[in-house]
């Protein structure tokens, strides 16, 4: 019952592994990424290519039954949406202290067995990149529970959230906080062509409770 159907690629997904899109009062296709704008809506697996795709071959007035319009930016307004939330859940990690910085203290995070997730800004230093993968790797062999890193946010836009100034590594850690930040993470990282397999574990992590329900 909690399955859609993707428009583009007409494969039947979890309704948590697709975005779902309405048509807002001025007829321009909107997304609905916390799935409770009222009228007909209609859905698209959450990768990027596919929203584009059903942008350019105009299956959007084709799967609402109206003459709307998609506008091109669209992929890249729904890219915006999930990392503003991505960054909002680590935020509200970092207030309730379920968040380290430093290299130093994300390899301590790790080899503790406290990180849930890593983060790495896109201009990290692959040496200092190096250095955490292997911490998290020896976990790994120690525990069988691999620590998923992720570089998808310049150092500024994690400062900003962070509340932190140069933030170039920086680990969630486990519990509540943490949940909510690896759900929307994981959705942005296979929004932007990133692991898929990240659905399983992070339904394995966060499906149990209910965390994080929604993606933004």
């Amino acid at each position: 019952m909690n399955e859609r159907r993707c428009i583009v690629t007409r494969e039947a997904r979890a309704a948590g592994d697709m975005i779902r899109f309405v048509a807002a009062p001025d007829g321009t296709v909107v997304p609905d990424l916390k799935r409770n704008l009222p009228g007909r809506g209609c859905w698209v697996s959450a990768e990027r290519d596919l929203v584009d795709k059903a942008v350019a071959h105009k299956l959007f007035a084709r799967a609402l039954k109206a003459d709307v319009s998609a506008p091109p930016e669209l992929g890249a307004r729904v890219d915006d949406l999930l990392a503003r939330a991505a960054l909002g859940a680590a935020g509200l990690a970092r207030k309730a202290g379920a968040v380290v910085l430093g290299a130093a203290k994300v390899e301590a995070a790790i080899r503790g067995g406290d990180a849930l997730l890593v983060f790495h800004a896109r201009e990290a230093a692959d040496d200092g990149i190096r250095k955490i993968a292997q911490a998290a790797r020896s976990r790994a062999g120690s525990a069988g529970s691999p620590v998923p890193s992720y570089k998808l946010f310049s150092e500024a836009e994690l400062g900003l959230a962070l509340g932190g100034a140069n933030v170039i590594h920086a680990a969630v850690l486990a519990g509540g906080p943490g949940k909510a930040v690896l759900k929307r993470v994981a959705v942005l990282d296979r929004y932007r062509g990133g692991r898929s397999g990240d659905a399983s574990m992070v339904a394995e992590v966060a499906g149990k409770d209910g965390a994080a329900e929604d993606v933004e």
